[in-house]
């Protein structure tokens, strides 16, 4: 639909073409074909063109694509297309397409019900809606009339997409639902009496499903319909269908209070069905068995408040669950016992179920050890050790992810049996095989591995629920951990395990360094996965165990130093990491000294690196190992800070190296990484150093200044923000001259971008855009006083209603802050961070921005809407909207008729001037009301109204007409 609101045309021949362009390889072509057919879609056009397939000969995916698009016009483009004398019309064809279509294909008829059911919702006159499609199609269509029932509930409820107000969807969906809902019972009730084969239509179980919602859960129950879901049990054909509709009458009883009669008459029911465990498990039936699996986790979860009173008398179910969980020799199931696991639980710990809970102890320790089993890698079926999947990688991941959940479910049961208990367990296995099959392993064979692997990965998600105060299990089994037979997968999850207790080391020093050796002499294994692993554990040893490996510092530095360059990059900043925080609790004396330790051999390979970075590769290892610095500056901070006036020993080391980190920006600001990298170090410096980095700050802000300028990079303006938010008005210990100098340079690096913004479109460096908001954002916050009476404050704001026209998330998120952040200035009263500005000031501040709001406020509106409409990613709808809320808060009035006259100016064709009228109508309604909730509610009315006319319209290639955004012009 191009902006003069003429339309492109549509031939039915080059939709056909599109269409089968689709099918084809030519992914330009395709991309062609595809914008096109979305403009056809939203379409005048598209009325009769997609009846016309509809009713012709045409292969069915061109006709499933018909009925798609036919269900998109009457959902967005009804009001606006159709004329109101002409919409009973579209009626009788829907009614002769679905009578076409009654017999199939299954997927055009489903589109073609929801086409019924959405024009149904808007046609407020027609109250025999049920009458006349049943009439309508006959006794011979009842998979179709199944298919209507089933997705008019679902569309009622999905209303907010159609352009009703709330009152009439409201009233409209108590004639379609409420009204209609014993018609709906009664005619279920009669198919399913009218043959055998009606009794076990899966249709008729979705339908059911379908309107349980909207019927009371206890008729149901206590109709005939219950018998006949509970029977289609014994039908293959109608299995899971049904098993799906008792589910979610179980879950319409989550209220237990509200329906005890129901839960008394669905759980003797639900009980009965345990004997079919057994059967669909030996007929090797896994759909059928999952669908048992969820109908019995679903009563448990929606029972487990009952279950946590009267445990005896809901244990039958409770041993249900267990059994789907103990016979699922393939992990086909117990997944979908997890949530019942943890929503019991969450109940049985409360003190006031501690009955129920030693009832049920028994329970969680059998589901321990099927876990224990389930956790077990499989064994390989070629026999290679390599490979336990044979070759099937998704399996693989898939069994990964499936432990980690059975992890979550191990920790619930700790919480029910106790800690000690669980570890017990694991201690057992442990040693059963030991008994069994210690003898019998030789090096790196070892049989069995899987039954020992298991109890390690599962002490290792025990982790979280043990105390450092374990002083049972745990000083039984650490001796056993660190003499593990040297198999890969053995050797991996033990350095696992050590690593995730480094926390009860701490407290255990006498197990620390065999375990710490243990740890170190993985390194020298082949395994990449070992290495990786290693690299962590020493990460968190040496952050639990900092103090207690202070004594060997020097000796970690050689470590360090030996085994850095032999690791990938992710493990060396691990244990980079881990070193650094070994060093940052020293004593203040030793700091510098350590610095240069483990520091200087850092610099001299930077050094190195970069006088060798000839090409991208290099330059991009260059970028990887200032990361390692920037840990060292990020972890080694003076807690508590020097006294003032004090040299501090970290910022001394620093000042050292500046010169080298310096040398290294100017020698590569062509290339970004390093540029990043190296203004990430600065940032870190500044953020973790604050005021003690005032003598290095002087020569950093010539570097930020200068290297902005040379390479117009974003990263230069992260470091000024850090700067801004350290060396703020309302910091303490921090000169009022060097806040003073700091927001000058502020004010510099602003006028440099600004000047930037005025040469280049925000298109073009959409990075740097963000990156600007993001400081003035800071800027404001940090030192509104100075900025917003300053000169460059209009500019700024006139440069952020130049940046709206983006499409870009990130850009658009920080633009939207900062000019929420200018509104809440005009706001009536002062942001709450400002109480320390006196209020004269915060007056004064008030009135110049509310100035520049009068000035610009139009404009604002008009680019906030525009995107809300046509450009913006959803992401920032929130965001406009609320910038939107904030300025109807400030002048409403004003802001009324600036939305008015931006709506008059949309494309012609694309909205009506009644529903512009209706629209301005409920925004005045809710500003004439004192409530302030109502005045919020212009935010959702907005919204509604953006969202629907963003289906609605096509952004034409020639621009957006009246709504395009101006260029940023910057003369300072």
């Amino acid at each position: 639909m191009a902006s003069n609101g003429t339309q492109q045309a549509f031939s039915l021949d080059e939709v056909l073409q599109a269409m089968l362009t689709m099918r084809g390889g030519d992914s330009d072509k395709k991309k062609k074909a595809h914008e096109y057919l979305e403009s056809f879609q939203k379409s005048s056009t598209a009325w009769t063109t997609t009846i016309t397939i509809l009713q012709s000969n045409a292969d069915a995916d061109v006709k499933l694509f018909a009925a798609t698009t036919l269900r998109g016009k009457i959902t967005y483009d009804l009001q606006t297309q159709v004329p109101t004398s002409a919409v009973l019309a579209v009626r009788t064809q829907l009614l002769d397409l679905l009578k076409r279509y009654a017999p199939g294909p299954k997927p055009i008829r489903v589109q073609l019900c929801v086409c019924l059911a959405i024009l149904a919702i808007q046609m407020q006159d027609w109250k025999d809606v049920l009458s006349v499609v049943v009439s309508t199609l006959g006794d011979e269509s009842h998979a179709c009339i199944l298919d209507f029932l089933r997705v008019l509930p679902e569309e009622v409820t999905e209303g907010r997409k159609i352009t009703l107000t709330d009152e009439e969807l409201s009233a409209r969906t108590t004639e379609l639902l409420e009204q209609n809902a014993p018609q709906v019972v009664q005619l279920l009730i009669n198919y399913a009496h009218s043959s055998r084969a009606a009794a076990t239509n899966p249709q008729l179980f979705e339908c059911i499903t379908s309107w349980l919602r909207e019927v009371p859960i206890n008729e149901i129950v206590k109709s005939p319909l219950l018998n006949i879901v509970f029977n289609a049990l014994e039908s293959d054909s109608s299995f899971q269908a049904a098993a799906e509709c008792i589910s979610t009458m179980v879950r319409e009883t989550r209220e237990i209070d509200d329906n005890v009669e129901t839960i008394q008459i669905l759980l003797p029911r639900i009980i009965a069905l345990q004997p079919k465990i057994q059967k669909v498990v030996e007929d090797e039936d896994v759909e059928s068995y999952k669908s048992l699996t969820k109908l019995f986790g679903e009563a448990g979860s929606a029972w487990a408040v009952a279950i946590a009173r009267e445990s005896s008398h809901f244990r039958p179910l409770v041993d249900a669950i267990l059994e789907c969980a103990a016979r699922d020799k393939d992990r086909e199931v117990i997944e979908y016992t997890f949530d019942f696991w943890y929503d019991l639980k969450q109940y049985l710990v409360l003190e006031k179920y501690i009955e129920s809970r030693m009832q049920l102890l028994d329970v969680y320790a059998k589901l321990v050890d099927i876990l224990l089993s389930h956790l077990e890698y499989p064994e390989s079926e070629t026999g290679n050790e390599r490979d336990l999947f044979d070759g099937d990688r998704e399996a693989e991941e898939k069994f990964r992810e499936f432990r980690h959940l059975m992890g979550d479910t191990l920790k619930d049961c700790c919480e029910i049996m106790g800690v000690s208990q669980c570890l017990a367990k694991v201690h057992d296995a442990i040693k059963i095989w030991m008994q069994k099959y210690a003898g019998l392993a030789n090096g790196a064979s070892v049989p069995h591995w899987q039954k020992l692997e298991a109890p390690l990965f599962s002490m290792r998600a025990m982790g979280r629920m043990v105390t450092k105060e374990e002083n049972t299990i745990l000083p039984q089994l650490m001796p056993l951990l660190v003499q593990m037979p040297a198999h890969e997968k053995l050797r991996f999850a033990t350095i696992m395990v050590l690593g995730r207790y480094t926390e009860w080391t701490s407290l255990h020093p006498d197990f620390l360094s065999p375990q710490f050796n243990y740890i170190v002499s993985s390194f020298d294994t082949d395994s990449k996965e070992i290495v990786r692993a290693a690299a962590m554990a020493i990460k968190y040893f040496c952050t639990d165990c900092k103090h207690l490996l202070s004594q060997q510092v020097v000796q970690l530095q050689q470590f360090y130093d030996q085994i850095l360059d032999k690791l990938p990059e992710v493990s060396q900043e691990e244990i980079t990491e881990g070193v650094a925080t070994v060093v940052s609790v020293q004593p203040k004396e030793e700091i510098y000294k350590l610095l240069k330790l483990f520091c200087d051999p850092l610099v001299q390979r930077l050094m190195t690196k970069a006088n060798n970075a000839t090409d991208n590769d290099k330059k991009l290892v260059v970028a990887d190992h200032l990361q390692l610095i920037t840990i060292f500056a990020q972890s080694v901070v003076m807690l508590p800070p020097v006294e003032r006036g004090q040299e501090d020993p970290a910022v001394k080391y620093w000042q050292e190296v500046f010169p080298v980190l310096s040398k290294v920006l100017e020698n590569f600001l062509d290339f970004i990484p390093i540029c990043e990298r190296v203004c990430r170090c600065w940032r870190f410096m500044v953020i973790s150093h604050r005021g003690a980095m005032a003598p290095i700050l002087p020569d950093m802000a010539n570097q930020l200044a200068t290297g902005f300028t040379a390479s117009k990079q974003g990263c230069f303006l992260w470091v000024t923000g850090a700067i801004l938010r350290e060396f703020s008005d309302d910091r303490e210990h921090v000169d009022q001259a060097m806040t003073e100098h700091i927001y000058v340079f502020f004010e510099a690096q602003a006028t440099n971008v600004l000047r930037f913004l005025s040469e280049l479109s925000p298109l073009d460096l959409p990075d740097v855009t963000e990156d600007f908001f993001r400081l003035v954002v800071d800027g404001l916050l940090y030192y509104p006083q100075k900025f917003i009476p300053s000169a460059i404050f209009p500019p700024v704001f006139e440069a952020a209603l130049s940046v709206l026209v983006l499409e870009q998330r990130e850009p658009l998120s920080a633009t939207l802050h900062y000019i929420r952040d200018v509104l809440g200035w005009g706001s009536q009263y002062a942001p709450t961070s400002y109480d320390h500005l006196p209020a004269q000031v915060t007056d004064q501040l008030r009135v110049i921005v509310r100035q520049l709001l009068l000035a610009q406020g139009e404009t604002l509106v008009k680019r906030l809407l525009a995107g809300m409409m046509i450009t913006f990613p959803k992401d920032c709808f929130a965001d406009a909207s609320g910038a939107l809320l904030t300025l109807f808060e400030i002048f409403p009035d004003e802001t009324a008729a600036w939305v008015d006259r931006t709506l008059r100016i949309l494309p012609q064709g694309t909205v009506t001037p009644v529903e512009i009228d209706r629209l301005m109508a409920k925004i005045k309604e809710k500003l004439n009301t004192n409530d302030t909730g109502d005045v919020r509610q212009i935010r959702s009315i907005l919204q509604d109204f953006t969202n629907t006319y963003r289906r609605r319209y096509v952004a034409p290639r020639d621009g957006l007409g009246a709504l395009e955004g101006s260029r940023f012009r910057f003369a300072g």
